[in-house]
């Protein structure tokens, strides 16, 4: 692989820190991303994407390429800067309570929505309360679950009222699924026709082929410097490639190291960013022989992460345990069997009555990213050898994400997005009341507990401690099986300049981005 282009920004390393400092729960500086170099405004750039987003709908989205276009189109209360600091959103400060059990937000003023209407305080209770309700089905709802009330004083003022201090909200709130939408919107309206307060609107539409965004003059921070943005589905990253070779594609972020290798050129240099986000074989420990603990234990022993990593993404990432973010990492080495172990993988079959084997059909998705077809072949031949064997179905992104909402699989090759703040990214699948926890399919009274205490602590060595027992948990029940972190290969033609890549994966500093 040719270094002379490429360079880690060392992003991780500053999330440690940044996610330490997000713990606090009062807010006032800017919200405006830090400014980077860039040309004139104005111009229009493609972005070569593998897959149509499959909702327009913010607080349904799960699907990579879909939260790509919104975190464009929407505004949350929070944001992350490019450290993935907590900074001020829509609100431009908030404030707790000593006891830590209200927290007060102030709204900007002047802001307005795509199609004109005023934001206000009756939109953020609006918002809150509708991601809260089951009945939306929301993704992140488990993230409001410490909001016992929502007040609105006036029109720029909203003050929660919570039932134990939340030390993870602010990050949590700056997630796209927590995306302010009008009171007057449906989420029938809004998968036809966005309604946001972010820095594009929905210009075009074409299925399976383009999405397009316009500058929104009217938007709160600095105007985006692109006059569009079109977001043009190719199917493969290869392709993507040659589309740039051409000169119809000026920016990508690719997956695949092989891919991104290839996409260098004298007019195409690539970026490379370690991610947050985490490759994993999950199982649903509600299913089948699945839901003994014994046989999970014995696919955890029957793993070689490191050979996953080799052989589906050339070997460029860490193997991982379940906390990704640098404050809160987790030892990868702390686990049974932290290297592959075909006798104990035996032993645990034989605990679980088992000698002979099991079959466990396992849901892959293709086209949201590059690697998973491979990283399941690999653990297929792998736990072969320990008599466990997978079965492979093979799914276009949306049906996968169907499926996987619906808890439809036993077990499910999967490339999940991290946050900096683990309450967040493991919240809503472990703990008994999550509402993704069908999909992760395990909780225990252990873990609730301990998921409590790390949301209501603010000290950042205790919060540690609190999360490294919940890996601990995780890994020695074999909840699922967390095999690596990689990078993101952000591809740009020589005329693009202004766009910060970053360790989440957004794409939300295309309102930087200029084109000449």
């Amino acid at each position: 692989m040719n270094g002379g282009n490429r360079g880690a920004r060392g992003a991780l390393a500053a999330v440690g820190l940044a996610a330490a400092v997000a713990l606090t729960i009062t807010g006032c500086s800017s919200a405006k991303p830090a400014p980077t170099e860039a040309g004139a405004a104005g111009g229009s750039l493609v972005v070569g994407v593998t897959s149509d987003p499959d909702t327009l709908f913010p607080w349904k989205a799960t699907q990579f390429q879909a939260v790509n276009v919104l975190q464009n189109l929407y505004g949350t209360l929070t944001e992350f800067d490019a450290d993935l600091n907590v900074v001020p959103g829509l609100a431009e400060s908030w404030e707790a309570s000593e006891d830590g059990l209200t927290v007060t937000f102030k709204l900007r003023e002047g802001v307005t929505f795509a199609d004109g209407s005023t934001f206000g305080s009756e939109d953020v209770k609006f918002s809150l309360e509708a991601i809260a309700a089951e009945a939306t089905a929301a993704v992140a709802s488990t993230s409001l679950a410490s909001v016992a009330g929502i007040e609105t004083p006036d029109e720029q003022t909203v003050v929660l009222t919570l039932s134990a201090p939340d030390a993870a909200l602010p990050a949590n709130l700056a997630v796209i699924n927590m995306a302010m939408l009008s009171s007057d919107d449906t989420e029938a309206e809004l998968n036809t026709t966005p309604n946001g307060t972010g820095p594009f609107v929905l210009e075009d539409r074409k299925a399976s082929q383009s999405l397009t965004l316009a500058k929104n003059d009217a938007y709160w921070g600095d105007a985006a410097k692109l006059d569009t943005v079109e977001f043009r589905v190719i199917p493969d990253e290869s392709s993507i490639v040659s589309a740039m070779q051409s000169g119809n594609v000026q920016l990508a972020v690719f997956d695949d190291p092989l891919v991104a290798q290839t996409a260098e050129s004298g007019t195409v240099t690539v970026e490379k960013t370690p991610q947050l986000s985490y490759h994993a074989l999950q199982l649903n420990a509600r299913r089948g022989d699945l839901a003994d603990v014994n046989v999970r234990l014995a696919i955890q022993c029957a793993v070689d992460r490191q050979e996953v990593l080799d052989t589906a993404a050339l070997g460029e990432g860490e193997v991982t345990g379940p906390i990704t973010s640098p404050a809160y990492r987790s030892d990868p080495d702390a686990r049974p069997c932290p290297e592959r172990d075909l006798d104990e993988a035996a032993k645990y079959l034989d605990k679980a009555g088992k000698s002979d084997g099991v079959t466990i059909k396992t849901i892959v998705s293709q086209g949201e990213y590059a690697t998973s077809v491979n990283e399941a072949q690999n653990l297929k031949a792998q736990l072969a050898e320990a008599n466990i064997t997978l079965e492979l179905e093979v799914l276009e992104s949306g049906a996968f994400v169907d499926r996987w909402i619906a808890a439809d699989f036993d077990a499910a090759v999967a490339l999940n997005g991290g946050r900096p703040d683990p309450d967040g990214m493991y919240g809503r699948y472990f703990t008994s009341t999550g509402n993704l926890n069908q999909v992760a399919g395990y909780s225990s009274p252990e873990l609730d507990a301990l998921f409590a205490e790390g949301k209501q602590s603010s000290d950042p060595d205790e919060r540690k401690d609190i999360y490294a027992q919940i890996s601990e948990n995780l890994e020695d029940n074999a909840a699922w099986i967390w095999l690596f972190t990689s990078y993101s290969y952000t591809a740009a033609s020589s005329e693009v300049q202004g766009f910060t890549p970053m360790a989440n994966g957004s794409l939300q500093y295309l309102r930087t981005t200029t084109v000449n």
